[in-house]
């Protein structure tokens, strides 16, 4: 099952407005979804590029989002962890939360904002890397959706 994920800042596939990277206000973009499975307890956020010279790079993990919410809205990875909401964990930047696009000069990078429903809440305490949630979501995941954007210098 796939949930449809998107956002009013951009359409998939197209390029991320500045105001969402490092170049600017570096603030989340708002995302919004349907189509999840009513057993759903939780969802987990995990944008990342596949693009970067060093590997795959984190940009936001999020977590424990509960199931009741649809949508996160614009700076919602900017905020400290707020248990109705959601749960922040680390990116590559090493900061709790949202880090926007900043990819080096060249060919824009691609940016993947993956979607999980899960069958119940994680026990992860805040600031939780990407590979700390990939594991605790093993055998909980129900659905999943992306949207990808892009964003170059």
């Amino acid at each position: 099952m796939a949930i449809q994920i998107s956002s009013s800042a951009f359409v998939d596939g197209g390029p991320i407005p500045k105001k969402y990277t490092c170049d600017a206000e570096n603030v989340s973009p708002p995302l919004t979804w349907q189509g999840a499975p009513a057993s759903t307890r939780s969802f987990a956020l995990i944008a990342d590029d596949p693009d970067a010279p060093v590997g795959i790079w984190v940009h936001w993990v999020m977590y424990n989002i509960p199931a009741n919410v649809i949508e996160l809205p614009e700076g919602a990875g900017n905020r400290a962890t707020d248990a109705s909401a959601g749960v922040q964990g680390v990116n590559d930047f090493r900061k709790m939360g949202y880090g926007g696009p900043c990819p080096p000069r060249g060919k824009p990078h691609r940016y993947f904002f993956k979607l999980y429903a899960l069958d119940g809440m994680l026990d992860l305490k805040p600031g939780a890397s990407k590979a700390d949630l990939e594991k605790a979501m093993q055998g909980h995941i129900l659905a999943t959706g992306q949207i990808i954007g892009t964003y170059g210098r």
